[in-house]
């Protein structure tokens, strides 16, 4: 059988630990690693799915905002992302959206973004972990709730900016205890398209987690033999 091939994407430089994860979960259920950087902008990569991966800030520009914080911005990364968001969006592949992803995901679809977290927080404590000591809320009827249960589920937290206002044709499907974003999906998309808050690549020991990944690589697979 023939192995769908994923695009995971990054910065430049660094990020090996993350991209590794996410290429490992990808193996995991058949999938085909391709890992691309900005410098690959501009050469031709066929591939049937899509994982935006984590990073620094998406840069407000690109929501026609004013910077809140001291800016932390990949102009070069932000400039092959959108490029490969706008291919899967063309061309029907299944995305999945970890962190930074999620938000460039909601950006390009007309959403803005809380460029700072801390203030808003009530519930919920704003320290950054790889340890999965954050709740999760899954929303009932969802693609996320399909795919990890409804209810509750325990997220990590490495984020300083999330999701205000929701790109054209994105819902909501799940949050933390204070009501803040922690995944979004496009029900109408067709193969997976979703975006989720934390980081499932730190958390692939555990079932629920490893489930996006599977959905993902399932879906692209789906997606290369229609094609």
């Amino acid at each position: 059988m023939a192995r769908p091939v994923i695009a995971i994407t990054g910065p430049q430089r660094g990020a090996f630990g993350p991209r590794t994860l996410v290429a490992l979960a990808v193996r995991l259920y058949g999938g085909r690693p391709l890992q691309l950087r900005p410098g690959d902008a501009g050469r031709v990569h066929r591939f049937d799915g899509v994982v935006i991966t984590g990073g620094h800030d998406v840069n407000p520009v690109l929501y026609a905002a004013a910077p809140e914080v001291e800016p932390r911005y990949d102009e070069a990364r932000d400039e092959l992302e959108v490029a490969i968001i706008d291919e899967a969006l063309e061309r029907r592949l299944p995305l999945l959206g970890i962190c930074r992803g999620a938000q460039l995901l909601n950006v390009r679809l007309g959403g803005t973004l809380f460029q700072e977290l801390k203030s808003r927080r009530r519930r919920t404590s704003n320290r950054w972990t790889v340890l999965p000591l954050k709740t999760l809320c899954i929303r009932p009827g969802t693609v996320l709730a399909r795919l990890m249960g409804e209810g509750t589920a325990r997220i990590n937290s490495l984020h300083n900016q999330a999701i205000d206002l929701c790109g054209q044709g994105l819902q909501i499907s799940g949050t933390d205890l204070d009501e803040l974003p922690q995944a979004i999906e496009k029900p109408d998309h067709g193969p997976l398209l979703l975006g989720v808050q934390w980081h499932p690549e730190f958390l692939i020991f555990m079932k629920r987690q490893r489930a996006l990944f599977r959905a993902l690589v399932e879906s692209a697979r789906e997606t290369m033999q229609r094609t």
